[in-house]
């Protein structure tokens, strides 16, 4: 490769690192600040049956559950105390061949005095066969409006179901997040995270839609439905973009809260992020249409949100080992490949040593770091087939 290839590979792949990581949620930010503010949900029940109760959606609230004993019961108790009528309010728990006592308990619970006005259905599967093939069997005969997906460890604000419905009056929406909060984080990275996700999909929306959601809680109309490919890694994208790719808008919504209370260990988390790299890197073969300019904000958010996360690994190599090479012939880059190297020996210290005392954008850098890691992994591994569609639960 001569000198102005390996420039122009270099400056191009250090360009779009920072364009991935600093430019495009500058872009977002300055959208979603010209976007109207929605008027606040000002509907309120109360718990107070009445004849409008007929006028709202028949709900389905779908619970995959897989080894869920810890926290199956608050669970159940979280649903029973959510105001929506119990007339237009259904609950289906699917526990997935679980080998502890979720079953068992939910069913216990359930029976208690304050849970029992909620329609609920448990259904106990013997072999475990993976949430997509779970959530397309309960999805395929329900008869509602919407339905919504939680998962079991997080609890829903009390009108989350009011402010759904009230939002899905706008026919153009086809999905509907809510906000993703952490009960215990388990590292400042962790949360720094999360609120940074949370942030970008409200702006996303300014763009015309949401990438994706969050399995804590989405809502999204039963009609839309198709099942999901058994091999499906990341459902909780594919999903609501196959709805936002037939023409509809997935929105979020920041009144609505999903609360998680799982708190995960180092381990989980690496486990998590890599398993999300390899379905980041699926769904891009998957939604490839999305990339198309007809799909306008979407697209644009789509290649510089998700297209460019599952690339970020590369580039940064790339960029990386071009500055390395250029170094030895110009002083920029002998500066530039001494900031990298810099950096990366930040996160890796931060990542290997686990310093009690270090400095906040220490950590920061560690956690960013090492989600790319996983990333390359997570990609390493798909391409290697080596992940499938088949869920585990860490029970550590």
């Amino acid at each position: 490769m001569n000198n102005f290839a390996l420039l122009t590979l270099t400056l191009i792949s250090g360009l779009l690192v920072i364009y991935h990581h600093v430019g495009y949620p500058l872009i977002l930010r300055w959208v979603s600040k010209r976007r109207p503010n929605k008027a606040p949900f000002t509907g309120a029940r109360h718990y107070t049956d009445s004849a409008a109760d007929n006028t709202l959606p028949r709900i389905t609230m779908v619970i995959p559950a897989y080894n869920e004993q810890q926290w199956i019961a608050e669970k159940v108790r979280n649903m029973a105390a959510l105001d929506y009528p119990s007339s237009r309010l259904r609950v289906l728990i699917g526990c997935d061949g679980c080998s502890d006592n979720t079953y068992e308990i939910a069913v216990q619970t359930a029976a208690e005095v304050e849970c029992q006005q909620l329609d609920i259905e448990i259904i106990n599967f013997t072999e475990n066969r993976g949430k997509v093939a779970l959530l397309n069997t309960l999805i395929a005969d329900l008869n509602c409006d919407l339905v919504a997906l939680s998962d079991t460890s997080a609890l829903l604000s009390i009108d989350a179901l009011l402010i759904a419905a009230e939002r899905f009056k706008d026919s153009k929406i086809g999905v509907l997040n809510g906000h993703y909060r952490l009960l215990s984080p388990g590292s400042l990275g962790e949360q720094t995270y999360w609120d940074y996700q949370s942030q970008i999909k409200s702006s996303e929306a300014a763009l015309g839609s949401t990438l994706g959601a969050h399995g804590a809680f989405y809502v999204f109309r039963r009609a839309l439905f198709t099942p999901l490919a058994a091999d499906t890694i990341n459902d909780d994208f594919i999903l609501p973009m196959k709805i936002v790719a037939a023409g509809y808008r997935a929105d979020y919504e920041q009144n609505i809260t999903a609360l998680e209370l799982e708190k995960s260990n180092d381990s989980q988390d690496r486990q998590r992020r890599r398993r999300i790299a390899a379905g980041n890197f699926q769904q891009l073969l998957r939604l490839k249409n999305l990339f198309l300019p007809r799909h306008g904000g979407i697209a644009f958010a789509f290649i510089s949100g998700k297209g460019l996360r599952v690339m970020m690994p590369f580039l940064m190599i790339i960029a990386l080992l071009g500055s390395l090479l250029l170094a030895f012939e110009s002083t920029l880059f002998m500066l530039l490949a001494g900031l990298q190297i810099g950096a990366y020996s930040v996160a890796g210290w931060e990542l290997l040593c686990k310093p009690v005392n270090s400095h906040k954008l220490c950590r920061l850098l560690a956690y960013l770091v090492g989600g790319h890691i996983a990333g390359l992994i997570g990609t390493l591994r798909y391409l290697l087939r080596l992940d499938k569609g088949h869920w585990k639960k860490n029970n550590s």
